[in-house]
């Protein structure tokens, strides 16, 4: 999974696709997107339809639409399909484990954010940072 520029269109695709890009880096693409990490943080609360993370994160419906699709090429979200509605989801807590030591990095460097739900205003420890 990575974004395809070479279209122009600013989809995902496949990481077979996209030209030999490393698992890993399309893994840190996938969560270079200011858009994508907000709906990761959201959906780490508990599961969400695509109407509501656009009233929650105040975006538009194909703008939601097509960063959970990225989001489920590299199999970082999932959807649940009840009646005509499409219940979306995080498929690995691992990857809360991988935001707990972003920002434990980045408060080391000196840059304070909070990438996980329940951490915002929450300065790291002396402790937390080592």
């Amino acid at each position: 999974m990575a974004i395809d520029n070479v279209t122009g269109g600013g989809r995902c695709v496949s990481a077979g696709i996209a030209a030999g890009i490393s698992p890993a880096a399309a893994l840190f693409h996938s969560l270079a997107d200011e858009t994508r990490l907000r709906i990761v943080r959201r959906l780490a609360c508990g599961e969400a339809r695509v109407v509501d993370l656009t009233a929650e994160l105040g975006l538009a419906q194909s703008t939601v639409s097509k960063h959970l699709a990225c989001l489920r090429d590299c199999d970082l979200v999932t959807y649940r399909a009840e009646g005509r509605q499409s219940f979306y989801s995080l498929t690995r807590p691992e990857l809360m484990d991988l935001l707990s030591s972003a920002e434990h990095l980045l408060a080391a460097t000196g840059h304070t954010v909070a990438l996980r739900p329940g951490t915002e205003g929450a300065p790291l420890t002396e402790e937390q940072v080592s």
